[in-house]
């Protein structure tokens, strides 16, 4: 009482401050909650904190792009589209619907490097496709595939008749022998060089290599398709975990459009439409859009070479050319591109290929096997139906035939170039081989390459369209080109075939020389086989293709992997090292189906690409997104 009696004594508040003192501390604490509270709201990761106060509310298309410009993604959960594509058996089973989505592996996805928005899309596994993101409408992009298996006129495995009828069959036999050899190869592949492009069996280690612009698992990729038609269940699936893990798309180097397309896309298209795992679409797609910069050329045409770093598309200097057999073989993996994302990009860019080789002038109707992309004239008058040519052959009629037969351009375009390959580069020696020589500028090289090989099964495969005067003719003609190849290979000690072969002073279907003489498991010789088997069912092609697997047996195994060897007229010849990946994609694969029934793998249902990867034919009542009618 005393106390407040004193003149200017203002009594404190319970907490021993003045009034004013009070005031002023309220203020600031009140001050101090608002900027702490706000800032759960402005926090880069402050998305946990916000649902302890807020409702959940359905995210905005509007903010989900202001959220994607801003960096930060907003947080949703991953939903499966419509209708979503569902996976396919597993080898060994053949009805799409009788499972229900298949199991996933434990331990989920892993994502070892940050992609770009141009980049892979997040791997989906099972039936789900990842949500959709500017730039991502290709991948999201719905692909009936329940649909797509009802037009299949075989089951894809076959009818796979009960093996118990005819247990210790021959051909069963050697079925399972091939099959042996696969699971041999991709063992050692998978033990020592897992997720490098190739084996190298005598060292033990893998190979990259420069021409993939660092893609790695060329070997796993080009594995798929063969692993699923052997069911060799337990290696397709370790094959395709490698994928959805370890698969990355975001590299710098330089590549070969031809070689990553035929292997890396063949095989990624050709795993989806066997299986329906979205993983395979997704990967395709991605993987194409990043090629598309070798068409940035003032005709179109590709360049050889594009660079995954910058987006070009490799030397741009005027004296440079473009490979027929490259820019020529890419009609039927980017035309199941467009079908698959929706994208037409893809098909515009193979169809002004063909637009471009339709108006250009052709010596005597040959192709030569150089085209400038920037003048779009021949840089050389050198044609021939092996290395530099072959392919583009074969993607002309097969475009044909995967079309459903509505593609007359390339109908017409096969037809008129055969006709001229008969008249100025046909051939037959005097011991009554039948071969196509090369052509330089009105000069033959009187020569053969194992890659021209493959025309034998080539012409096989389109004798059933051509006139009708000319269907026998052209019959007797595979038969005899794949005798002439056979011969290449009977002639050697190794009864393996040399890289070239010639038809000169006095000696033919062999090599002249030792630079020619290797040969790195080509599988030329035995695709021809198996297309002249199917259409003959001559017993004389298995009995060719069984020699090749004891030759392969005997001087290319090794204790780590099958390796080509560098002379095949040595009997004890040195081996290269090298396990090629296409020796698993297309080798294996056409020894398989020599020892096989038909309907595995229809050949009404499916064409191979050059890498043997099994792309379908369209049985759809229209042309489809990619295919029209010419």
């Amino acid at each position: 009482m005393l106390m407040r009696k004193v003149p200017g004594f203002v009594p404190a508040s319970p907490w021993g401050l003045r009034l004013p003192q009070k005031f002023l501390f309220l203020l600031f604490l009140s001050g101090l909650v608002t900027l702490c509270f706000g800032a759960l709201f402005l926090l880069p990761h402050s998305s946990r904190l916000k649902r302890l106060f807020l409702a959940p509310r359905t995210q905005q298309p509007g903010l989900e792009v202001v959220a994607e410009i801003a960096g930060h993604a907003p947080a949703r959960q991953q939903e499966p589209p419509p209708n979503p594509a569902p996976a396919a058996p597993a080898p060994g089973e053949d009805d799409p619907s009788s499972r229900a989505s298949p199991r996933r592996r434990k331990g989920g996805l892993r994502r070892t490097r940050p992609t770009g928005p141009r980049e892979e899309a997040t791997a989906a596994r099972g039936n789900s496709i990842p949500a959709s993101r500017p730039g991502d409408e290709g991948v999201s992009f719905h692909f009936d595939f329940n649909a797509f298996r009802s037009r299949l006129r075989h089951p894809v495995l076959g009818m796979r008749a009960d093996e118990s009828q005819e247990p210790q069959s021959r051909v069963r036999a050697q079925r399972e022998k091939v099959k042996e050899m696969m699971r041999f190869a991709w063992q050692s592949y998978k033990r020592y060089a897992m997720g490098k492009n190739e084996l190298r069996p005598l060292t033990k280690d893998g190979y990259e290599g420069n021409m993939f612009g660092g893609l790695s698992g060329a070997t796993v990729i080009d594995s798929l398709d063969t692993l699923y038609l052997m069911e060799l269940k337990e290696e397709f699936q370790e094959a395709k975990a490698w994928v959805e893990e370890s698969f990355h798309l975001n590299v710098s180097g330089e590549a070969s459009l031809f070689e990553v397309n035929i292997r890396y896309i063949g095989g990624l298209l050709s795993a989806f439409y066997l299986t329906g795992e979205e993983v395979f679409r997704i990967k395709a797609i991605r993987l194409g859009e990043k090629l598309l910069p070798a068409f940035n050329t003032p005709t179109g045409i590709p360049k050889g070479v594009v660079s995954f770093k910058s987006g070009s598309w490799g030397w741009a200097t005027a004296g440079s050319s473009s490979i027929l057999a490259e820019f020529g073989s890419l009609h039927l993996e980017f035309l199941h591109l467009t079908e698959l994302s929706g994208n037409q990009v893809f098909a515009e860019k193979v169809r002004n290929i063909r637009k471009v080789l339709r108006k250009i002038e052709k010596p005597f109707g040959l192709y030569p096997n150089f085209l400038s992309p920037v003048s779009g004239n021949w840089v050389q008058h050198h044609v021939s139906v092996g290395g530099l040519g072959d392919s583009f052959y074969e993607y002309l009629i097969k475009s044909w035939l995967m079309s459903g037969k509505t593609d007359m351009e390339a109908k017409n375009m096969y037809y008129e170039a055969l006709e001229a390959i008969e008249t100025y580069l046909l051939n037959v020696s005097p011991g009554g081989l039948t071969y196509i020589a090369e052509w330089r500028g009105g000069i033959l090289d009187h020569k053969m390459g194992h890659l021209a090989c493959f025309s034998g099964g080539m012409i096989a495969l389109g004798a059933e369209d051509a006139k009708e005067e000319k269907r026998a003719h052209y019959r007797e003609l595979a038969a005899q080109i794949t005798k002439t190849c056979h011969e290449s290979y009977a002639r050697s000690d190794t009864k393996l075939g040399p890289e070239a072969f010639w038809f000169n002073s006095g000696r033919e279907a062999v090599a002249t020389q030792l630079s020619e003489s290797y040969y790195i498991l080509r599988p030329e010789v035995v695709e021809s086989y198996m297309y002249l088997w199917r259409q003959t069912h001559n017993p004389i092609y298995r009995e060719w293709g069984w020699e090749v697997v004891l030759a392969l047996e005997k001087y290319c195994r090794t204790e780590a992997g099958f390796s080509g060897i560098q002379d095949v007229y040595s009997s004890t010849p040195s081996h290269d090292n090298k396990q090629q990946s296409f020796f698993l994609a297309e080798t294996l694969k056409y020894l398989y189906l020599l020892f096989s029934e038909d309907d595995l793998l229809s050949l009404e249902d499916w064409v191979f690409n050059t890498e043997a990867h099994p792309l379908p034919v369209n049985h759809s009542d229209s042309s489809g997104r990619a295919w029209g009618r010419h």
